[in-house]
């Protein structure tokens, strides 16, 4: 503890020290901007899925699913259950926002059939975000072994992060969250707290980590100064990352992300703490990085998809964000690398929104949070028949 309160005070001092920046807000017209929407259906794939958090897709049209209380799901391409499996991840700590979190499959899969898992591990006293690999073969996990563990613990089940993304040399990103109740902590560099970090599959630290070799500096880290990243894409035709987070009250991001730059949590932030209090004096710091979007009041963004399929052609290279506290699909409108327009669809369905990811059919596909999450489709609404047709 005293630690954190004298990292608290060197930051409080670093900041006021300062010189204080304009602010500029994002321009209200594109704020209110409307994209053009093509119509749409939504189709209900499965249901009953108990706190669903992530989705990936198998080479046959299944799918992988996780549920953050303890389950990996494989679900046929019409949504029936084909396995069920309580992996056996090392530690594995289920409350509040911790649990099984991500599965991914690497471009590998199809050979090695090796996957990745985000998951918290530890106890009530004592937790953090662990990445293990396994093998899936004939509806079980095999061959479980954690390759990294964040330092330090700490206590608490919240700001966990745990979004992962592959990038084309094959090496990973990690998210990872403040823990909430340590976040100075996103600005120290010893450690993992805060921070998006970069491994090779195995856990091997990549060497042109933009930190290895640094005193001070945890080599794994690839950014830092975030406060809970739950969504990380790669744009493959523009060559960047995008990762959103969550603000306290307001403030949640869209950043674009390079090695070894600065996010600027807590120092820098549009929201306000849950008490009322402010955060930071600031809404820009020197040398920290401003985020290309924002939210606030906050809308909680839980996942993101680039959509690159073959079903809307309109919505080539734009972003789509999950909403949990605002109940909707957020259609980010991109170009070159801007928001130029926003619009909110599945607003009707009132329902809190896990996950989002481009099929490989090109539909969008969404996981909704609740101890009855349910797998949706979206996709084209049909073109209604010509009377020739009818005839």
């Amino acid at each position: 503890m005293k630690g954190r309160v004298l990292l608290a005070m060197m930051l409080v001092t670093t900041v006021l020290s300062a010189p204080v920046l304009s602010t500029t807000a994002l321009s209200t017209t594109v704020q209110s901007a409307k994209v053009q929407e093509l119509p749409y259906q939504v189709t209900i794939v499965a249901e009953d899925l108990n706190y669903p958090w992530s989705l990936a897709f198998m080479a046959d049209g299944s799918y992988l699913v996780t549920e953050r209380t303890g389950k990996l799901k494989h679900l046929s391409a019409k949504g029936t259950l084909l396995a069920e499996v309580a992996p056996a991840l090392p530690g594995l700590y289920v409350a509040a926002q911790g649990g099984v979190l991500e599965v991914l499959l690497p471009a590998a899969f199809h050979q090695n059939q090796q996957l990745l898992l985000s998951y918290v591990c530890g106890d009530d006293k004592a937790n953090t975000l662990c990445l293990a690999s396994a093998r899936w073969q004939q509806g079980q996990l095999t061959d479980i072994q954690q390759i990294f563990k964040a330092k330090p613990y700490r206590q608490g089940a919240a700001h966990y992060g745990g979004r992962m993304v592959q990038l084309p040399d094959n090496s990973i990103l990690l998210t990872l969250g403040d823990g909430f109740d340590y976040r100075e902590q996103a600005q120290n560099p010893a450690n993992h707290l805060g921070k998006i970090i970069r491994l090779q599959s195995d856990g091997s630290i990549p060497a042109d980590n933009p930190f290895v070799g640094q005193a001070g500096f945890a080599s794994e880290i690839y950014s830092m100064g975030h406060r809970n990243v739950q969504g990380i894409v790669w744009d493959n035709a523009a060559n960047r990352v995008y990762s959103h987070e969550h603000g306290p009250r307001g403030g949640d991001e869209l950043n674009i992300i390079e090695p070894g730059k600065n996010y600027g949590w807590p120092v820098a932030t549009r929201g306000i703490d849950y008490t009322g209090a402010r955060v930071s004096p600031f809404r820009q710091y020197p040398g920290m990085q401003e985020p290309i979007w924002h939210w606030s009041p906050s809308i909680a963004p839980a996942g993101m998809t680039l959509y690159q399929g073959s079903l809307f052609a309109n919505w080539q290279g734009d972003l789509f964000v999950t909403a949990l506290a605002g109940k909707a699909l957020h259609h980010l409108q991109i170009k070159e690398g801007k928001v130029v327009a926003e619009q909110k669809l599945l607003t009707e369905r009132n329902q809190r929104l896990r996950d989002v990811r481009t099929g490989p059919d090109g539909a969008l596909y969404l996981l909704t949070d609740s101890d009855k999450g349910q797998l949706l489709r979206l996709s084209p609404q049909p073109e209604p028949a010509t009377s020739a047709q009818v005839q």
